[in-house]
């Protein structure tokens, strides 16, 4: 996995034309997403198995969202179509976890828009990521690689 930070550092609909047609989507920034939409977006980005998601995994699957700084949230005709969460001091430090994008609607500028709104949140916060599959997508948007250490303890989940 790699580091990366950026050295920078809300709601509202936008219209995007794509490929002639304007998608509407709209973004939020409520924490109480809904689990069953939330699954089915980590199920369409790799994220999910459903070969070992209980029951009670999935009753809870906005937790981590409930309990985040910020979250922000893509809706394209009522579908919860991306999301981001955000753990924050508020003032240092800003990490970002779970940016998510179904497939369909990925580079179409829904991701660098949830990380945008992230950013304006705390404007003065170093901001982080850990990634391997999406570090193009992080330096394009003004993060840098900054070391590639990390450490773990596996929880009840993983």
């Amino acid at each position: 996995m790699m580091s990366l930070l950026s050295d920078r550092g809300m709601g509202g609909e936008r219209r995007r034309k794509e490929r002639g047609i304007f998608m509407n989507v709209e973004y939020k920034t409520q924490k109480e997403l809904p689990c069953q939409q939330l699954y089915e977006l980590f199920l369409a980005v790799g994220w999910a198995d459903k070969d070992t998601t209980t029951q009670e995994m999935l009753e809870h699957f906005n937790i981590g969202f409930l309990n985040s700084t910020f979250v922000f949230s893509a809706w394209i005709d009522g579908r919860l179509s991306g999301c981001v969460r955000v753990l924050s001091d508020l003032h240092f430090r800003s990490v970002i976890l779970d940016l998510a994008v179904l497939p369909e609607f990925q580079k179409k500028g829904i991701g660098r828009e949830l990380v945008r709104r992230c950013r304006d949140a705390c404007q003065q916060s170093e901001w982080l990521v850990q990634t391997d599959q999406a570090k193009g997508f992080y330096e394009k948007i003004g993060f840098k690689q900054c070391g590639d250490l990390f450490l773990r303890i596996p929880g009840k989940w993983c």
